[in-house]
């Protein structure tokens, strides 16, 4: 599995609406790609840094959601609550636990 994570910073009074962004747009958009599997948006609420992070089978998912552009529609939506550019970084997921419901 891929990790992409984007890092953001905002104004610590935008943090629920680029929150809110994140989970109305960016998710469905994401939902129909090819291997995407999941989304979380985690915040330092006194920093207003934020870390998007987007789940994916295989890397070449996450380039291909770049290489459609869908990544960058939905990253220019969030342009006017950025207080710094966002940065990009993506990882291998090696070992992954998730608590049995």
């Amino acid at each position: 599995m891929f990790v992409r994570q984007t890092i953001i910073h905002t104004a610590i009074d935008k943090i629920d609406e680029a929150a809110k962004l994140f989970e109305e747009s960016v998710i469905p958009a994401f939902r129909s790609q090819k291997g995407y599997q999941g989304a979380s948006f985690i915040c330092d609420r006194t920093s207003g840094k934020s870390i998007c992070v987007s789940l994916w089978d295989r890397e070449q998912d996450a380039i291909s959601n770049e290489k459609s552009h869908v990544y960058q529609e939905q990253l220019v939506k969030f342009i006017r609550l950025f207080t710094m550019d966002p940065f990009r970084e993506g990882y291998e997921l090696i070992i992954q636990d998730e608590k049995v419901r």
